[in-house]
């Protein structure tokens, strides 16, 4: 019997002595630079299939902390950092939240009352005294040049904080935001902020310039407890507060704790907080970076963080990861996503069975689809809704196959492509806004996309005009049979 996952993880190191014990993290005593070398180190350990590990550096040259990356960098470690023993499980979690079906009885309308009052359930609570406070470092004392930042690859602009939750608030409606955005560090006391013209973070720049609101205070916690982390990475629909959907994903509400300098409030069990502010109005040159897509994104004009203080634990451990050509530890993070969105999206397209964002896509460049199909141009209406559907819009190419395709087997896939697309009838291409990172495009942000109905063409749904050729299959009873006398054969001694 497979051992239960604890529901809920206290902090990052409740997370790291789980995976110590579970023989998934390597300490590493070695002296390492955080120039270049522990990046190429984790790129081949996030790529090998036998040794990939959370890794912790002890022996960080020139800093007294240690640096923690791949924590969620697998399948299974992904799973376990939300108290799941496969991430499958998230998947079927959100659907019975969401599941639209009338109560049978009075009982049974109690229940789902409490089911839908589950999220509420997890709001954050405020407490008065937090590790991450057990240093408060301000004014002169700030030195951001003392945390052990990486510089990832030989091009970047300077040293990226990779794994941050960056917390705001809307300027008007004041609910918060939390994003994972990367992070420049400029000097001792400014970073670039780096949140996309998409993000929430942009969103609520814009609403502080419309209605010249002054300056946001903003905070960045790193290393909190691993489903805040994650839910800081979620794109969520604006306005659902992503730390009620950590304590959500917990079971467990999250601790947070009022900052030092700046009228915001953080995970109170993080290892290291960055308080500050952001002037809408300013912006400075940030990047090049080399990002998710494998490629360096451009250098461009980004806003300013100016850091107030830094509190921080006695003994912090400071969490980070790195991202480049796939797969590394975000694509774990955005296949936790891919997991909890297909119900959602089966709830707005319900023909759709199955999704995957495979890690050759880099999250927004393709998408694979499988459908019920049932009546004529249902292929398309999917492509289409989909693109209408929050950060979906940005998919570059959508690939629409059955229901009884493994979009997960990427080998089933491209063979349906291959013999059931015609290219001149089965593609749809379409303008529209894109990722953007996506560096293919004539315009910033914006261009082609294109959808591929990879189905079975039927002469009646699809006025297909020739005889649509069966697939081959053996039959049941011939599997079953050589299935029972497969080891009499001798084949596998």
């Amino acid at each position: 019997m497979a051992e239960r996952v604890p529901h809920s993880f206290r902090d990052l190191r409740d997370f790291v002595n789980y995976l110590d014990k579970r023989g998934q993290l390597r300490r590493i005593k070695t002296p390492v630079s955080n120039d270049l070398e522990i990046t190429e180190i984790t790129d081949r350990v996030s790529k090998s299939k036998d040794h990939n590990y959370a890794l912790l550096f002890e022996n960080v040259q020139g800093y007294d902390m240690p640096v923690l990356i791949n924590a969620m960098g697998s399948e299974q470690r992904m799973a376990w950092a939300l108290g799941l023993n496969a991430l499958d499980e998230l998947r079927q979690r959100m659907a019975s939240l969401i599941k639209p079906e009338i109560p049978s009885g009075p009982f049974d309308a109690l229940r789902k009352l409490s089911e839908l009052s589950e999220v509420v359930r997890y709001r954050p609570k405020t407490v008065d005294s937090a590790p991450c406070q057990e240093v408060v470092l301000t004014g002169d004392k700030v030195d951001l040049t003392k945390l052990p930042v990486l510089k990832c690859w030989p091009d970047d602009g300077g040293r990226y904080i990779t794994l941050p939750m960056v917390i705001s608030r809307d300027p008007m409606r004041h609910f918060r935001n939390v994003g994972m955005y990367r992070i420049q560090v400029y000097d001792k006391n400014t970073v670039g902020m780096h949140w996309q013209i998409h993000k929430g973070g942009a969103e609520q720049q814009r609403e502080a310039l419309r209605h010249n609101t002054g300056r946001m205070p903003v905070a960045v916690a790193i290393g909190s407890d691993p489903a805040s982390i994650y839910a800081g990475s979620a794109p969520l629909p604006p306005g659902i507060d992503e730390i009620m959907f950590a304590g959500w994903l917990r079971r467990e509400r999250v601790e947070m704790v009022k900052c030092k300098t700046i009228d915001l409030e953080v995970p109170a069990n993080s290892e290291i907080v960055l308080e500050g502010y952001v002037d809408p109005s300013e912006k400075r040159l940030e990047g090049p970076f080399g990002d998710h897509t494998g490629y360096y994104s451009l250098a461009d004009q980004y806003p300013v963080m100016h850091v107030t203080a830094i509190t921080r634990r006695r003994k912090p451990i400071y969490a980070t990861t790195i991202v480049g050509y796939p797969p590394q530890e975000d694509y774990w993070l955005g296949k936790a996503t891919e997991r909890l969105f297909v119900p959602l999206m089966q709830l707005i397209i319900p023909e759709i069975v199955d999704v995957n964002m495979p890690a050759e896509g880099v999250f927004h460049n393709v998408v694979i689809v499988s459908i019920k199909k049932r009546f004529p141009g249902q292929a398309r209406k999917v492509m289409y809704g989909l693109w209408g559907l929050m950060l979906m819009s940005l998919s570059k190419f959508l690939i629409v196959v059955d229901e009884d395709v493994n979009v997960q087997d990427l080998n089933a896939v491209l063979f349906h492509v291959g013999s059931n697309v015609d290219p001149r009838r089965d593609t749809v291409i379409v303008d529209g806004p894109l990722d953007a990172l996506d560096h293919s495009a004539d315009h910033f942000a914006y261009g082609a996309k294109m959808g591929i109905d990879a189905t079975r063409k039927d002469p009646v749904l699809d006025r297909f005009p020739r005889e649509w050729p069966q697939d081959i299959q053996m039959t049941p009873e011939i599997e079953e049979l050589v299935t029972r006398k497969w080891r009499s054969y001798g084949i596998d001694r």
